[in-house]
């Protein structure tokens, strides 16, 4: 892909709300104001206090810890949910809770709106998503079923005991981080919270100029010593203009690329799937573009999970959840599946067939429950983006088309019209 090639606006068929779920969002962030700073402390508190004694303890029974103390006065009814019961979870829900509290982007199925003027594209570090949480001389990772993934000291603010080290003792750090296996250095794609200054209701425009000044600030860059066993590293991030997309997608970066992320510049850190947060892959850019079985082998049909809810509906993990079909009462208690269950399923030769970018229907064809460690159901937009990969991929050239067509909107002069 030329990095200035001038296209024809790219057009698809709406298959989705995508677009207007963007729009709902971003209206609803401007009308709500949560308690931040509560939100990112309980979040911290969770990570570093809710560790097992051992490190032969089942990740299963991590949740079973005892509960972090909250000073008296402070807590709200919600931040007691967070801390006390996450602290008891086990299992399936603990993996749902962590799971919850990072932001998870949805797969992108439609090019937004705008996307050369409000849109961030960075190249996603192949690896493990995981929360670091620095505070009170240790630094702890954790991955998203809540298991921990490392514990060690860093030079982010208050990761490690050492002499001269500056900053209140009960300051605390939170990044959204990828762990790169081959390098090992943890590649920042977001910044949670820095020095106890919670940053979940500042826009990613705000989180990305504070997470490429303040993190360099710290040492956290250089390479590993006594006091600091990981690097960490900042990923690039660009406007996504027809430069800032060729650079994402053909420049030469430390890591191994799995697919490109991309942010809109106004979106708050909302945890959980938002459509404010996109990624979008294709082979030249990712290892994995169609989900493969247990063998690593793409199968000939493509798989899916759903959650089996009350009188047998079958929907995906979306808020709210998106309806896909419905199991017979008989076959329900025949099969021992139980409400909550996730369960796999194949696409069969139907398809999936939306009117008017609604989904209208799908011939599903049962394989079985899905694999204990699984968290979730898979999401509206997962399903659909790999539906789309297997018989009408949105390409690379979709979406520099698209930014080709916003430029040429923009050098368009406005006509006045006479009386």
């Amino acid at each position: 892909m030329a990095p200035h090639e001038i296209r024809r606006p790219f057009k698809r068929r709406p298959i989705s709300d995508q677009q207007k779920r963007r729009e709902l969002s971003l209206l609803r962030q401007s009308q709500h104001r949560s308690d931040a700073q509560q939100r990112a402390r309980n979040l911290a508190s969770s990570v570093i206090s809710l560790q097992s004694s051992s490190p032969d303890v089942d990740p299963e029974i991590l949740f079973e810890a005892a509960v972090p103390e909250l000073d008296e006065g402070t807590e709200s009814e919600s931040s007691s949910f967070d801390v006390r019961q996450a602290s008891r979870l086990r299992g399936p829900e603990a993996r749902k809770w962590f799971a919850r509290q990072l932001m998870l982007p949805e797969w992108m199925i439609d090019v937004p709106d705008n996307l050369s003027r409000d849109w961030y594209v960075l190249a996603r570090p192949a690896g493990k998503r995981c929360f670091v949480v620095s505070s009170d001389g240790t630094t702890v990772s954790r991955v998203r079923n809540g298991s921990i993934l490392h514990h060690f000291p860093s030079a982010l603010p208050g990761g490690a005991r050492k002499k001269g080290a500056s900053g209140p003792a009960n300051s605390y750090s939170i990044l959204d981080c990828i762990f790169h296996e081959s390098d090992q250095t943890y590649y920042v794609i977001d910044m949670v919270c820095w020095r106890g200054y919670s940053l979940y209701e500042c826009t990613a425009e705000f989180r990305f100029f504070w997470l490429q000044s303040k993190l360099a600030e710290t040492g956290a860059c250089d390479p590993p010593s006594f006091y600091h066993k990981f690097r960490f590293s900042a990923v690039p991030f660009y406007n996504c203009d027809q430069t800032g997309l060729h650079s994402a997608y053909t420049g030469s970066l430390p890591y191994v690329k799995d697919g490109l992320l991309f942010y809109n510049k106004h979106a708050h850190y909302h945890t959980g799937n938002t459509p404010l947060v996109l990624i979008w892959k294709d082979e030249s850019c990712s290892q994995y573009v169609i989900d493969t079985d247990n063998n690593g082998e793409v199968p000939n049909q493509q798989h899916i999970v759903l959650e089996l809810q009350e009188e047998g509906k079958l929907v995906t993990s979306d808020d709210p959840p998106v309806p896909f079909s419905c199991l017979n009462a008989d076959f329900v208690k025949q099969s021992g599946l139980l409400s909550g269950s996730l369960i796999r399923f194949a696409i069969g030769d139907g398809g999936l067939n939306c009117v008017d970018g609604r989904f209208e229907k799908a011939d599903l064809q049962y394989i079985g429950v899905s694999n204990r460690a699984r968290a979730f159901a898979d999401s509206y937009s997962k399903i659909m983006f790999q539906y789309m990969a297997r018989h009408s991929p949105l390409k690379v050239e979709d979406l520099a088309s698209t930014i080709s067509h916003e430029n040429q909107q923009d050098k368009t002069p406005e006509v006045e019209m006479s009386d």
